[in-house]
């Protein structure tokens, strides 16, 4: 790629000899290739006098491979290879032998130390270390048998001759980067990102629906449990509604998980009782080992909770997907009139009833980004990007000690939901600690303009304010509109990579505020009505009650869509005019002065800790009052912003589903509509026993921003100098 070839051009160092720099041993770079084999006699962990081992190799304080799991064994055979590269055979490999424990933090078995240095190069050796708890040395844990190999790596072994050779000839010598140490562990970073990043590029969906419980283990008093369900593929995490007080749920919950690798995987699922106030009691456990199921069928699965009572009903779904990509700049499907006509006749309106979920197509470059934040004592970054799409998340490589990264790859996805928002996220890469933020864009599908090459200031964590540096997007998007309109009256995908609820006193101030603006909206309408009543304004009062008669004398139901309608005209007469008084900001403006100050910690609150557990009982509370204010007031501005016209092709499609209203009301008589109503009511649950409910309604207000959205997804003004030329294309969207 063309980021490789930049890291594989030739620098010149100019060094003097010294025996330091090169030592009568190979230098550098080691290859240490392992075998984990099996397990013998490893302790137990869980209270079925079994355990759930997996196995984690740590070099330099670092988790370098962790094995798969194997449940409910005290002998597992893993047969698991892995390859390790090494910079100093002197430092021992770590070894930590783990219990699974779904919800719970994972028990320690043992551990062990393989010292490098004992090993003899480039001969396969079988090695068997016995585990050990320093906190208490003289048990039996168990022993783990390994087969490892350690050897040179071949391109360091031509670098060093090279450049023993060259020492003969002057005492100043000329190298490239690529073969000297240094490069070489840069060029392997590189190379070891993008495995990173193909690690990410999942091979199909897992979708489950959660039916019901049977006969589920009463956890209360009053015989009854208040259940829930938790699954685990990985590291992702799903948890279902809590159903009050019953022992056979009604869930009819459906959750879509990502398949990494081809041979599928094992969901965890356990049962819990919600207990207020208390821990969450546990009611049992079982797994769907996915390997033994075929793809694309339904199956559905009466899965008995072992240590527990009773049984879930599910069903699952094996989907083979490719729907996400990368590659480099240089391979750019859009650029291929071929290609983009394929792409174009795939979304076609000729095309509108085949795969409704293929919705669209879109195409990210992520060229360059330019006066990053620098992040490392250097006074430089090691910069890298996230590009996320829902559940679709992909990465670029990493450019090293650079402000000013060229990345130019090309990310593209199938588009599922044309409300999706696509996430670009920049990171400073660190090898001994978690990745440093350094800035992120958020951007509607809808708002995308197609080819144009666009600087986007990056914002912060929190996406209300700027933060250093600019990224430069080049992004299309094609779809169907009519499968885009279908797709709006569907539940929302879930995301499941989402932070943890926190209790925040200016989050908590923030949302009342927003729901008390949203309030305020019906009194004043009341005032004013009641302000007719009382002839305060006798011009107002004599119109408001010629208009009341004439209503409701004409009623009929077909006026109520159209009055919505003529709602809708009026903003967007009021838009078009140059008249838009939509302020979507004025509730948090002082977002990120608030969060900065949350963010400062006082050094004093360690002595608060006994005041602190005493709140805790009610931090769950507050939390989800929290939450209750956030919904409320997102409800309220989502309808409001329907009718201002905040993303026209939400409001272009309420005028059409009003007309559509507005001619059924006006031609069919109310009783014929209520009929039918009624007995799809009753006769649903009859020809789909397993259909998930959903209000078309809430999920297109699902749809709209609110007025904290818009302000996340509001794009700041950009530097001049750093406006970048433009290319246009047509959006056939």
């Amino acid at each position: 790629s063309k980021s490789e070839n930049e890291c594989n051009q030739k620098v010149r160092f100019s060094v003097g000899p010294s025996n330091a720099d090169f030592p009568s041993g190979d230098p550098g770079m080691y290859q240490l290739d392992i075998t984990l084999r099996r397990g013998q006699n490893l302790a137990a962990r869980d209270r079925g006098g079994t355990s759930d081992p997996y196995v984690k190799f740590k070099l330099g304080g670092k988790e370098v491979f962790r094995s798969k799991t194997i449940h409910k064994n005290l002998n597992p055979v893993w047969e698991e290879k892995t390859c390790i590269l090494i910079d100093n055979p002197r430092e021992p490999l770590y070894i930590k032998v783990f219990d699974y424990d779904f919800g719970l933090q994972d028990d320690f078995i043992g551990s062990a130390f393989l010292n490098l240095a004992s090993l003899e190069l480039n001969r396969q050796t079988d090695v068997t270390l016995s585990l050990k708890d320093p906190h208490y040395p003289d048990h039996d844990l168990g022993n783990i048998l390994l087969s490892v190999l350690l050897a040179p790596r071949e391109e360091q072994r031509e670098a060093t001759m090279l450049m023993r050779k060259s020492w003969k000839r002057s005492s100043k010598v000329t190298f490239s980067m690529w073969s000297s140490g240094i490069s070489c562990r840069r060029t392997l970073i590189l190379r070891l990102s993008d495995l990173h990043r193909k690690s990410q590029l999942w091979r199909g969906i897992v979708s489950i629906t959660l039916i019901e419980g049977r006969e589920l283990k009463a956890m209360d008093a009053n015989g009854l449990s208040d259940p829930y369900v938790k699954f685990r593929l990985g590291h992702q995490k799903y948890k279902s509604k809590i159903m009050p007080k019953t022992l056979n749920p009604q869930w009819r919950e459906q959750f879509d998980f990502h398949l990494y690798e081809e041979r599928g995987g094992i969901i965890d699922i356990t049962v819990w009782d919600k207990d207020a106030g208390k821990k969450d009691d546990f009611i049992g456990r079982c797994q769907v080992d996915l390997s033994t199921l075929s793809k694309e069928q339904t199956h559905k699965l009466e899965m008995p909770l072992e240590e527990g009572e009773g049984c879930l009903v599910l069903l699952v779904t094996l989907t083979a997907s490719a729907a996400v990509t990368i590659s480099d700049l240089s391979v750019n499907s859009l650029e291929d009139p071929k290609e983009r006509e394929e792409i174009l006749k795939r979304y076609s309106p000729m095309r509108m009833f085949q795969n409704m979920k293929d919705v669209g197509f879109l195409q990210v470059k992520v060229i360059r980004a330019e006066a990053l934040m620098a992040a490392d004592v250097t006074g430089k970054s090691d910069p890298f990007c996230v590009v996320e799409l829902n559940n679709d998340r992909l990465l670029t490589h990493t450019v090293y000690k650079n402000l000013n990264p060229e990345w130019n790859k090309i990310f593209t996805f199938n588009v599922k939901d044309i409300h999706s928002v696509l996430e670009v996220t920049v990171y400073d890469e660190d090898r001994d600690r978690s990745a440093d933020f350094l800035g992120k864009v958020a951007i509607p599908l809808l708002s995308i303009q197609n080819g144009e090459q666009k600087a986007y200031v990056l914002k912060n964590k929190q996406l209300t304010g700027p933060t250093k540096g600019v990224i430069y997007l080049e992004i299309d998007v094609i779809f169907n509109a009519v499968k885009a309109s279908v797709r709006t009256l569907m539940p929302k995908e879930q995301k499941y990579i989402e932070e943890e609820n926190r209790l925040s006193k200016q989050l908590l101030l923030r949302n009342f505020i927003r729901m008390k603006r949203c309030v305020m909206v019906l009194i004043n309408a009341a005032y004013y009505i009641n302000s007719c009543f009382d002839w305060d304004s006798p011009p107002r009062s004599l119109a408001a009650f010629l208009l009341f008669l004439f209503v409701v004398w004409n009623f009929e139901l077909y006026m109520i869509p159209l009055a919505l309608l003529l709602l809708l005209a009026w903003n967007y007469f009021l838009i078009i005019s140059g008249k838009d008084n939509r302020q979507h900001d004025t509730v948090v403006e002082d977002m990120l002065e608030d969060e900065e100050e949350e963010d400062d910690r006082d050094d004093k609150d360690s002595e608060k800790k006994g005041f602190m557990d005493k709140l805790y009982a009610i931090q769950e509370v507050c939390v989800s009052v929290q939450n209750i204010l956030d919904e409320v007031a997102s409800f309220g501005e989502r309808i409001k912003n329907t009718f201002n016209w905040t993303v026209p092709f939400l409001s272009w499609l309420a005028i059409v589903a009003l007309c559509v209203f507005t001619v059924i009301l006006y031609f069919i008589p109310l009783r014929y509509i209520v009929l039918v109503w009624g007995i799809n009511k009753f006769t649903k649950k009859l020809r789909s026993p397993y259909a998930i409910d959903n209000n078309e309604l809430l999920d297109f207000l699902s749809r709209v921003p609110s007025d904290v959205q818009v302000v996340q997804y509001h794009e700041l003004k950009q530097d001049p100098s750093h406006s970048p030329s433009k290319r246009k294309k047509n959006n056939p969207g």
